[in-house]
């Protein structure tokens, strides 16, 4: 999603005033993106955003017509209609040192008639779809500048202990604040926008139930959301609902769901990137069908999973190529026992403990994803972390917020683990399971 906006920006803006004298664009892509972007679909989503696409608005039926048009032209259209691309050609993975700025890089270049480059631009993907031109990032040491610019909040909270405080002293819960902080941002209708983060994620996991087959990108792996709910939905006609590991069950079942649909190309909702996108959507989905969850619960839920989300990002990082899949399902975990233990009633230190459990428990979890294709370990790694996430909330929820470890030090460790691990294991798929599971 990233490299897909970096590249739709690049030809929306970068090079609007001198787009008539250009006749071919050309990108590199260092570092992570470098590794694992053939696997991840990052060459895809360049040829797309170079055409003018938008992650959250093209049809997904679209996508491989569109591609395949521009591998057969070697021309794009929309934006930069004319200007010559080949993506065969034209996007080249440069596997040599990282680019300073993250590890997450890509520069788009646009050429005269003459060849002569007219146009540099270096883009960062820093996780959950969000990008940062070099000029916009944070000096050493600082945290990115924030690319959105927003009014201030009336319940500013960096850290989850200023969240508490805040809580404590006006007396709302941290979904009531943060409704308030996005209300500033956003303005009316944000029920609406929640309302349509679910309703997305949910239409995620009605196409994951339904579509059989095998995944692409060369290995071959089977769908098996589709044939696990039928078997639980032959096991509820059956009246068997009443075994105890149904909840691993459906949960397994929710996320592999959506995550098989993110394997195959399709749309899903950062919570808080792709790779960990089905962790958020099962649960709200066990608490929805099996918890007797209510509308303005699952509103709750997101409201608190993105509080619990922005902390994690603030502090530490959210992007499996900075800190292993700890800041991938590890804070997709957190978010979604935040979540859940808000919507069931939590306190805001329960909600806290929760998060808190979850994050610590997935602290140190590489990533290393054969071939580099988010499907082993990524698509069963979805489904543990909702396990766990669901853990981590009745954890929380049976005790009375009180805890040794805060969701700060939780992310604070994160943070400094993720700086400690080699980079083998943080989303180069030079490591791991990526080199130790042998292909025959």
């Amino acid at each position: 999603m990233g490299p897909m906006t970096a590249a739709r920006r690049f030809v929306a803006t970068d090079i609007a005033e001198q787009r008539a004298k250009l006749s071919r664009i050309t990108v590199s892509l260092h570092g992570s993106l470098a590794f694992t972007g053939k696997g991840h679909g990052t060459d895809r989503a360049i040829a797309l955003g170079l055409l003018g696409h938008a992650p959250d608005e093209i049809d997904p039926n679209e996508i491989d017509p569109a591609l395949e048009r521009l591998a057969r032209e070697r021309c794009l259209s929309g934006l930069a209609a004319g200007i010559l691309f080949d993506p065969a050609t034209d996007i080249v993975f440069d596997t040599g040192p990282p680019l300073p700025g993250h590890v997450n890089g890509m520069i788009f270049r646009a050429h005269d008639a003459a060849s002569d480059v007219s146009v540099t631009r270096t883009y960062y993907s820093v996780g959950g779809g969000f990008v940062q031109a070099a000029d916009e990032l944070g000096g050493e040491g600082a945290a990115p500048a924030d690319p959105y610019p927003h009014p201030p909040v009336p319940f500013p909270f960096d850290s989850a202990a200023a969240m508490l405080r805040l809580g404590d002293t006006s007396g709302l819960s941290i979904a009531d604040m943060q409704r308030a902080n996005e209300h500033a941002v956003a303005g009316i209708a944000l029920d609406d926008r929640l309302d349509g983060l679910w309703h997305a994620m949910n239409a995620c996991i009605e196409r994951g139930l339904a579509s059989d087959g095998t995944l692409p990108g060369g290995l071959n792996v089977r769908r098996r959301a589709p044939g696990l709910y039928r078997q639980l939905a032959q096991q509820a006609l059956r009246n068997e609902a009443g075994s105890p590991t149904l909840a691993l069950d459906w949960l397994n079942v929710f996320a592999m769901a959506v995550n098989e649909e993110n394997a195959a190309g399709g749309r899903v909702v950062t919570a808080p990137t792709n790779g960990a996108a089905g962790v958020v959507p099962a649960v709200i989905r066990y608490y929805r069908d099996h918890l007797a969850g209510t509308e303005s619960g699952i509103r709750n839920f997101l409201l608190v999973a993105a509080a619990i989300g922005g902390l994690i990002k603030r502090g530490a990082s959210i992007s499996g190529a900075e800190v292993g899949c700890q800041g991938e399902i590890g804070s997709a975990a957190a978010m979604a026992a935040a979540g859940l233990a808000a919507a069931l009633g939590g306190s805001n230190a329960q909600v806290e403990n929760a998060a808190e459990i979850a994050l610590e428990h997935h602290l140190g979890m590489t990533c290393d994803p054969i071939r580099g294709l988010v499907q082993v370990p990524c698509i069963e790694r979805n489904g543990f972390g909702a396990v766990k996430a669901v853990n981590s909330a009745m954890l929380a929820l049976r005790g009375d917020g009180s805890h040794i470890v805060s969701l700060d030090n939780c992310i604070r460790t994160m943070r400094d683990t993720g700086r400690d691990m080699n980079t083998r294991y943080k989303e180069t798929s030079l490591g791991g399971l990526a080199v130790n599971v042998v292909e025959c």
